[in-house]
């Protein structure tokens, strides 16, 4: 169990962002702001079943290189909260089970540290997790407005290895307080590619990533990048659920809008980036699903969330347990020793995602 949390003043971020933040947790420890009609369609993906995989299950190895750290499975406890007195216990009870594991974890967006210092300890979980690929994390609008030494100094006071630097677009224009002027953010992520001395991530959150978008990417400098695709927590949905009267209304037509997280990290991978799958990663088979499409590893976040509000650490821990024993057996039945190797693993691609992958890149 992680130590206690010290105390700290009940102070709160400037208005509007704590109970934003509290809000979010509330919203994704439920079931209702998952997409309703679209999924992430990796079950568009089949790998063949090797009945001589000439390999023992102890050759089997999940262990993965990611942004300079040394993961022993593919796998990254997304990005999630942070500026609120709940989300420091939230992270630092999953940053102790990712240190545990030898996995991934991602800090939510540290937008309210940014503009109220008092709140960093609710991002702080270095003492918990000393070895573990950390990933900082801001709104690229918010990039925008902030000088670099400004930025690298968000990411070295929590001791984070890497920036994510999120776009989301759709999630703002429900927010009745969101952003409206997306101006000069590919400028932005290529300032940051150039004059930050770590990685930087571009994270979307929860609508996918276009081919148009990914040559943005590519064109900025980028290198990495977070898919979070359509089928897993729709964000349009979470500020639906919180937004009134035009925005509302607006947002539940928008609910489904996104590009599958399947088609996003093919685009990706196609284009050289090094690829986290996140968007509806719930099990090891869709971790190896995303593997064959070319990502690196892959992110999970509500699941792992709900599970600690209902079971808590100890559940969690058996949940991520069962996710590497169910990509170990993928693995060995297709005759894939290695992570890498799942890249190259036979595989027939049907349904709606042919469609995508087949689509030209400058669009149908």
């Amino acid at each position: 169990m992680p130590a206690q949390a010290p105390e700290h003043p009940s102070s709160e971020p400037a208005p509007g962002i704590g109970a934003r933040k509290a809000d979010h947790l509330d919203l994704c420890e439920g079931d209702e702001v998952g997409f309703r009609s679209i999924t992430t369609l990796l079950e568009g993906v089949n790998l063949l079943h090797q009945s001589l995989p000439e390999l023992s299950a102890d050759e089997v190895s999940t262990e993965v290189e990611l942004l300079g750290r040394r993961l022993r499975a593919p796998v990254v406890i997304a990005a999630m909260t942070g500026g609120h007195e709940r989300a420091a216990t939230v992270n630092r009870s999953l940053a102790t089970i990712a240190q545990e594991r030898g996995l991934g974890f991602g800090l939510g967006s540290q937008r309210a540290m940014r503009r109220d210092p008092t709140m960093e300890w609710t991002y702080q979980v270095r003492e918990w997790a000393p070895d573990v690929l950390l990933l900082g994390n801001i709104g690229v609008v918010q990039a925008r407005e902030t000088a670099t030494k400004d930025l690298e100094a968000l990411v070295r006071n929590v001791g984070a290895d890497a920036l994510c630097v999120h776009l989301n677009p759709a999630m703002e224009l429900i927010q009745s307080d969101g952003d409206r002027d997306f101006r000069g953010c590919v400028r932005t992520l290529e300032r940051l590619c150039n004059e930050l001395p770590f990685p930087v991530v571009a994270k979307e959150t929860g609508n996918g990533l276009s081919p148009q978008t990914v040559e943005k990417l590519v064109g900025a400098g980028v290198q990495y990048v977070d898919t979070s695709g359509a089928g897993g927590t729709s964000w349009v949905g979470v500020e639906t659920l919180r937004a009134e009267g035009t925005r509302r209304s607006m947002g539940h037509r928008l609910w489904d809008w996104g590009i599958p997280t399947a088609p996003s990290v093919y685009y990706a991978a196609c284009a050289s980036l090094t690829t986290i799958a996140t968007g509806g990663i719930r099990s090891g088979l869709d971790i190896a699903r995303s593997m064959a499409l070319g990502a690196r590893a892959a992110g999970i976040a509500r699941p792992v969330l709900q599970l600690l509000n209902r079971e808590g650490e100890d559940g969690v821990r058996h949940y991520l347990d069962e996710v590497v024993q169910e990509l170990r057996s993928v693995m060995l039945l297709t005759g894939t020793a290695t992570v890498e190797g799942l890249r190259e693993a036979p595989r027939i691609i049907e349904g709606d995602l042919e469609k995508w992958l087949s689509m030209p890149r400058g669009g149908a």
